[in-house]
């Protein structure tokens, strides 16, 4: 063994130091090879023999063909990420936009609420009846209780 061998193993803790440094580079060199093979295939530039040939590079000679994978093709890996991003985003948000206006086709009880509190504000409905209706909305009183509407406007 060399002098830096020995040293390495004279003080264990440089000797735990290595390993991690070379285990650490090893993970990052694996998500890095993955990342590129999913930018392989979520690029429609690519023909499908370009992306066999490119698959075949970095599966054959994995650590050269990530490498010229980035060098050529890195510019474009993170503006399809970005993109998908954005996507994945438009995607959600307008999942959200129609959950929240599906449902029973009835207005939300905070939909409700809003407007027996304006019509209370402007004076259409008293006190009492803003309680009752308020109650009906929340469902605090059995349905026997709940024959009747929200209450009307005093002729406002």
């Amino acid at each position: 063994m060399s002098a830096q061998t020995y040293l390495a193993y004279d003080y264990p803790l440089l000797s735990a130091f290595w390993t991690m440094l070379w285990l650490f580079l090893w993970i990052m060199w694996l998500v890095l090879l993955f990342r590129v093979i999913v930018d392989i295939f979520r690029d429609d530039s690519m023909g499908g023999w370009a992306k066999a040939g490119w698959l075949a590079l970095c599966i054959v000679i994995p650590f050269l063909g990530v490498l010229l994978y980035v060098i050529a093709r890195g510019k474009g890996m993170g503006q399809r990420e970005i993109a998908q991003a954005r996507d994945q985003q438009k995607a959600f948000e307008a999942y959200i936009r129609q959950t929240a206006q599906s449902g029973t086709g009835q207005p939300s009880s905070v939909d409700e609420l809003a407007r027996l509190s304006e019509m209370k504000s402007r004076g259409d409905i008293s006190d009492e009846e803003f309680r009752r209706a308020k109650a009906m909305v929340l469902g605090n009183h059995p349905p026997a209780e709940r024959s009747g509407s929200v209450p009307t406007a005093h002729g406002h």
